[in-house]
């Protein structure tokens, strides 16, 4: 049996739940949910998408990094939305953040999510 680590980087808020941003576990790190909370903890959901996106972005690499990972080792992302119709906004943001990582990836239209936020992205990547 492998060990399972959790990670709460400092460069993020701390998780508002009963969670961790990361866990590791036999060669992965699993990104949870995130959402466009600024390390400070201050939540964007009123800011326009293209914030929150960019905020949700910074905190899967912060997550990522925190677990001793990284962008291109990205193997699977998911992104749920409210709006499908900012899906080529995000697109845009996701090909300059991702780089040459082409990870598996699907979205994931959905009606609402927690405090009214516009996006949040999970993700899975190699240790």
């Amino acid at each position: 049996m492998s060990d399972i680590i959790s990670t709460n980087p400092s460069t993020m808020a701390p998780p508002g739940g009963h969670y961790s941003h990361a866990v590791t576990a036999n060669g992965f790190v699993f990104i949870s949910g995130e959402l466009a909370i600024a390390p400070d903890g201050m939540k964007l959901n009123e800011a326009p998408f293209e914030q929150q996106a960019q905020q949700v972005l910074d905190n899967v690499a912060h997550a990522l990094k925190g677990a001793g990972s990284s962008i291109d080792k990205l193997t699977q992302v998911r992104v749920y939305v409210t709006d499908i119709a900012s899906w080529p906004a995000f697109n845009t943001l996701y090909a300059k953040w991702a780089g040459n990582a082409r990870p598996a990836r699907c979205v994931v239209p959905v009606p609402q999510l927690h405090y009214g936020f516009k996006i949040e992205i999970e993700a899975v990547a190699l240790k």
